[in-house]
């Protein structure tokens, strides 16, 4: 195999214990997760565990739900934190440059009816998705309904020194605008809704708002022809000066904020984050988690270039060489023997 793989695996997986539960250990239990969202062949839990059982696993599928339901997730997280703090090494970058960060929400459909008495129906995951180094930051869970701007205050928090928060119209409040435009040294490209009131100040700027609740900020405007559509962007960046942005630079930014879109799609159509199999909270976060894990080791996967470059070049690269060891869950037990 003539890529990084083992060398990653060990790195990041090889710390995790394989003697702390008798039957389950956190070894097992977290290859089981990325075996799941990583193998292109699973469609379910049942099918994956059908296929552990019959080469020799002898752990059962109600073992690993109760696991699921009852064991923290914290040791996904601080596996994130540890391929995060890995990845990062790898970046230089320079201070006084702009760092792109798209930020959105996406929602994912629960499965379980448990939940649905609780009167929760779906799930909302908010994060942004640094340009420069392509790693995804500010992740928070929102269980239930709501728009954007009253519940992406962490991931807006999480905009990096000099970085730029791109956000669509599901963001825009005046109370947000104004909380903003309080940042040091953040910024931030806002699309306004088109049914709020702007008037052009002498200044270039514009007030925002009617009445009582009126703010004072830069907008730009573009519009998209073939679609007939109107852009209307506030936003904190200086447009003179050291530093200054031009308005063609702002809406170039705000084209940006597909890409956070593109993170949806891949996660959804090739790392199973379409729909949440498990039943309650706790499975759910592990479950979002092994995705995003998935999502950064593909990130740092690198295979021969006559395969490809994609995240999508290297899943199908693995999934050639994981066909050959049963199971991912097989392959990194050879890759971490224990002991």
């Amino acid at each position: 195999m003539l890529s990084n793989f083992p060398q990653i695996v060990k790195k990041c997986l090889g710390h995790l214990p394989q003697d702390d539960y008798p039957v389950l250990d956190t070894f097992k239990f977290v290859s089981i997760w990325l075996e799941f969202v990583l193998d292109q062949s699973q469609t379910s839990m049942r099918s994956l565990f059908k296929r552990l059982n019959v080469t020799g696993e002898s752990v059962d599928i109600s073992t690993f739900s109760k696991a699921s339901k009852h064991r923290s997730p914290q040791v996904f997280h601080q596996l994130w934190v540890e391929l995060t703090q890995q990845f990062l090494k790898q970046k230089k970058i320079k201070s006084n440059e702009l760092q792109l960060f798209p930020l959105d929400s996406t929602i994912v459909t629960l499965t379980s009816k448990l939940l649905w008495h609780q009167g929760v129906h779906q799930v909302k995951l908010f994060a942004g998705l640094n340009l420069f180094t392509g790693i995804p930051g500010g992740l928070f869970l929102h269980f239930g309904q709501g728009h954007d701007h009253k519940y992406g205050d962490k991931t807006i928090e999480s905009i990096p020194a000099n970085g730029v928060g791109v956000m669509d119209r599901g963001f825009f409040s005046l109370a947000q605008i104004s909380a903003l435009q309080k940042l040091n040294d953040r910024y931030f490209v806002l699309r306004i809704r088109n049914n709020v009131q702007l008037k052009m100040l002498d200044n270039g700027n514009c007030i925002l708002g009617k009445g009582g609740e009126q703010i004072e900020a830069r907008v730009v405007s573009f519009s998209d022809l073939e679609k007939k559509t109107e852009f209307r962007l506030v936003t904190n960046l200086p447009e003179t000066g050291e530093g200054g942005v031009s308005p063609e630079e702002i809406a170039e930014f705000y084209r940006w904020r597909w890409s956070i879109e593109l993170l949806w799609k891949f996660l959804k159509m090739h790392l199973k984050l379409d729909r949440l199999i498990t039943k309650n909270i706790n499975g759910i976060e592990i479950q979002i988690y092994s995705c995003l894990i998935a999502y950064l080791l593909l990130n740092m996967v690198k295979i021969p270039t006559e395969f490809g470059k994609s995240l999508l070049d290297k899943l199908r690269y693995l999934q050639a060489f994981m066909c050959q060891k049963i199971s991912y869950v097989h392959w990194f037990k050879e890759l971490v023997p224990p002991g």
